[in-house]
Order: structure tokens, then C-alpha cells, then sequence
């Protein structure tokens, strides 16, 4: 029985390896130009990501070689993922504007440009490994966050809709790696969606949350990923106001 017991305590390691494997599934994707393809693949590893933590729990198998595999797994399936993506939309975005993609030019030191989001996923995940303040709440935007909503722009891409023209547009490009860069790394408070119990009042900015990310996802299907974190992060920002005010009162 105990043996079994010191099986079972790799289930959460196995969980995470899959987060891990998806993710290098995601950036071969990007790079073949599948790019609704890729951001399956970085869906998996989310759904990897939070049960591989939900194992955890309830196993009770904490270690610290779990700890450094999870945050190893999240810089491939959340940091260079999608910035292979993003980086697969610049290709197409700088050519529009005229700009050579070819090595040691202006075009390509553009796209490049994609994969300053893996550097900063690398120091979030630095930062919140030795951040105490973390344990139930974040500061900065997770890596999941940014790379759910690069996955929505994986979506967009393929329409004919006007997103469509949006994601192509090199500036929009660069002005959504240069801000999710700086949220990921900002000294900015944002909620967790870890319950440590059912009830509304403690809870009551999870269930909100929760609810219209349903909504939205029905209405908009894998589009509106940009819209639930862009509320994720309003919400936020509209909670700490909130406790602010009370702190003064």
C-alpha cells in the first residue's frame, strides 16, 4: 500500500511534464504557421498547469523538484510559446509595411521583437518564486494570462472579420508585447482564482469573474480570451480601489 502511495506522489510531476510537452507541441506548431494549432496546444497546457497543482493538493505530494518543474514547464508552455506566435503573426505584419524579414534588418530586429515576452515570462516566474507575497494573490499579470491572450489573437487571425486585420497590423503587435511585458513584471495586485472556501462574500470578485468570462466565451467562443483577461485585469485593478478606499475609511 505504501508503495502505491509512492507511485501515486509522481502524478503531479507526470501532470506538469504533459503542460510541458504541450507547450514544445505549440511552439513547432507556431513555427509551421499553424497558429490556431499552437494556441490549442498552449489551451492543453493550461488545463495541464491547473491540474498538475489540483494533484498536488490532494496527494499531498509537495516537492521541490515539483516546484522548479512547474515553473520550467511554464516558461516553455506560457513564455516561449506564445511568443513563437506572436512572432509567427509579425513575419506577415512587418512584410505588409515593406520591411525585409531577412537576417540583420530593420523587418527582422522587429520580429525578434516577439520574444521579449518570453524574457519577461522568465522574470515573472523568477520574481513569483521567491516572492512571499504570493501565496494568495498575484502581483503582476501570470504568465498563463498573457499567453491566453496571445492565443486569442492566434484565433483572430484566422477570421475574415476586422480582429482579422487587427492582428495583422505591426504596431497593434507591438503595442500588445511592450504592455503584457510591463503588466507581467508591475508591482500590480491582482486577485487569484484559488478558493479556500464556497462563500459569496469572500469569494464574491472570483464568482463575478467567473460568470462573465462565461458569458463572454459564449458570445465570442476562443476570441474573446483577450476580452476575459482584459476583465481580469480591470476587475483587479477595481478590487484593490475598492480595498484601498476601505483601508481609509
Amino acid at each position: 500500500m505504501s508503495e502505491r502511495i509512492s507511485h501515486l506522489r509522481h502524478v503531479p510531476n507526470v501532470i506538469t511534464c504533459l503542460n510541458l510537452f504541450c507547450g514544445c507541441l505549440s511552439v513547432v506548431s507556431a513555427f509551421s504557421g499553424r497558429l490556431e494549432t499552437a494556441a490549442y496546444f498552449i489551451l492543453a497546457a493550461a488545463v495541464f498547469d491547473f491540474f498538475d497543482g489540483f494533484a498536488a493538493r490532494w496527494l499531498k505530494a509537495y516537492s521541490a523538484t515539483g516546484k522548479e518543474l512547474d515553473s520550467l514547464a511554464d516558461m516553455v508552455s506560457f513564455g516561449v510559446a506564445p511568443a513563437s506566435i506572436m512572432y509567427a503573426l509579425l513575419l506577415p505584419a512587418a512584410a505588409k509595411h515593406g520591411l525585409s524579414v531577412e537576417i540583420y534588418t530593420c523587418g527582422w530586429f522587429i520580429t525578434v521583437l516577439a520574444f521579449i515576452i518570453a524574457v519577461f515570462s522568465a522574470l515573472r516566474l523568477a520574481k513569483f518564486n521567491i516572492d512571499t507575497r504570493q501565496t494568495d494573490s498575484f502581483i503582476g499579470v501570470p504568465t498563463p494570462a498573457t499567453a491566453l491572450f496571445i492565443c486569442s489573437l492566434a484565433f483572430m487571425s484566422s477570421g475574415s472579420s476586422s480582429l482579422a486585420m487587427l492582428t495583422g497590423n505591426m504596431f497593434f503587435l507591438l503595442a500588445v508585447i511592450i504592455v503584457f511585458s510591463y503588466l507581467m513584471v508591475a508591482e500590480l495586485p491582482l486577485f487569484s482564482l484559488k478558493f479556500k472556501s464556497f462563500d459569496w462574500k469572500s469569494n464574491r470578485m472570483r464568482y463575478v469573474f467567473i460568470a462573465l468570462s462565461a458569458l463572454i466565451l459564449i458570445i465570442l467562443h476562443w476570441t474573446g480570451l483577450a476580452v476575459v483577461i482584459s476583465v481580469y485585469i480591470i476587475l483587479s485593478i477595481f478590487a484593490n480601489i475598492l480595498c484601498n478606499r476601505k483601508v481609509l475609511t
